[in-house]
């Protein structure tokens, strides 16, 4: 079976990734590539190292309404440029967002697919989770959904690469020279993954996410998120790490681990790790959550939907080993 693929932004890291993705899937066929800045361009110009059979495949600009046939379309924009134009996308291409557009939107699916894989199914608008989200939900979604913790009150602290800021322009902050040898809060109080986060938290507890504190920090390194969480519980460590086996059992991407994960480890994969440590006589429970940012935090959790929603097993194309070292 042959699906007609197209991804949009694919000169950013989320659509190159994607690119990279889709270039060895089995069912997936690259037949539209569209950018901005890049159009024009062949795609053995942008990324030299890609596929023969995908090397003169020219990049377009994207305009929705000179859309060639497709079966399914990733759409990897900055928040705040795709909502108007996949409104006019036709019903019958199936559409992820790996941005921020259409996340709790009405119409679209929320696509974290490793805690809601049944109501994505099927669907035909996804609303792909951001890399925060895709890192702090997966290791709290198990506490949550077991009363473990407190939903509210709850205070992340994550910690991303460079490359989870987006590609940028000519004016970018976030070149060597500003970046290496440096460690940045930024979004402070107001980041747009907050309503996200919030939503989530209190569709999996049934209670109210006030008091939900989020600070992320930009980190020297190119790929990968590490979300330490701070909650209130009575749970020990190992009723934690229980309930997250039991909540992921048979879940391909998640790993629970009995140490702190790191970011190494999921490096060039769709894999999500989370572990916890906690003191109930502290009434304290931290859960830790790493995903590669690109990964399931972006493009390898986009693939993980599209296979959910064109009926394909859900590892097609994401079965790989992660990048070590």
């Amino acid at each position: 079976m042959s699906i007609r693929v197209g991804i949009v932004g694919i000169s950013g890291f989320g659509g190159g990734e994607a690119l990279r993705l889709v270039a060895s899937h089995p069912s997936f066929e690259l037949v539209y590539a569209a950018g901005e800045g890049s159009a024009g361009s062949r795609l053995v110009d942008r990324f030299p190292g890609v596929p023969a059979k995908l090397a003169e495949l020219v990049i377009e600009k994207w305009d929705p309404a000179t859309l060639p046939k497709l079966d399914l379309l990733f759409a990897s924009l900055p928040t705040g440029a795709s909502a108007e134009a996949l409104a006019r996308i036709p019903k019958d291409v199936k559409i992820v967002d790996i941005g921020g557009d259409h996340r709790y939107v009405e119409g679209w699916t929320y696509g974290l697919a490793d805690v809601w894989p049944a109501e994505i199914e099927g669907q035909t608008r996804i609303a792909n989770p951001g890399c925060f989200p895709a890192a702090t939900l997966n290791a709290l979604a198990p506490l949550l959904a077991n009363g473990l913790i407190e939903p509210g009150n709850i205070v992340i602290d994550a910690k991303t690469g460079i490359s989870g800021a987006g590609r940028g322009g000519g004016d970018s902050k976030f070149g060597y020279a500003e970046s290496n040898e440096n460690l940045v809060p930024y979004g402070l109080l107001k980041h747009v993954h907050m309503p996200e986060m919030a939503r989530t938290i209190e569709r999996l507890s049934s209670g109210s996410a006030a008091g939900l504190v989020f600070t992320p920090h930009l980190v020297p390194m190119t790929r990968g998120v590490l979300a330490t969480i701070y909650c209130r519980g009575r749970a020990t460590t190992e009723q934690c790490l229980e309930a997250a086996r039991r909540f992921y059992a048979g879940r391909a991407f998640i790993r629970v681990t009995d140490k702190p994960p790191q970011t190494k480890w999921a490096t060039g994969s769709n894999l999500a790790f989370v572990s916890y440590a906690a003191d109930p006589e502290r009434n304290l429970v931290i859960a830790m959550g790493v995903v590669d940012n690109l990964g399931k935090g972006a493009a390898g959790q986009a693939m993980q939907n599209a296979n959910l929603i064109c009926g394909l097993p859900e590892t097609a194309g994401l079965d790989g080993a992660p990048v070590w070292p």
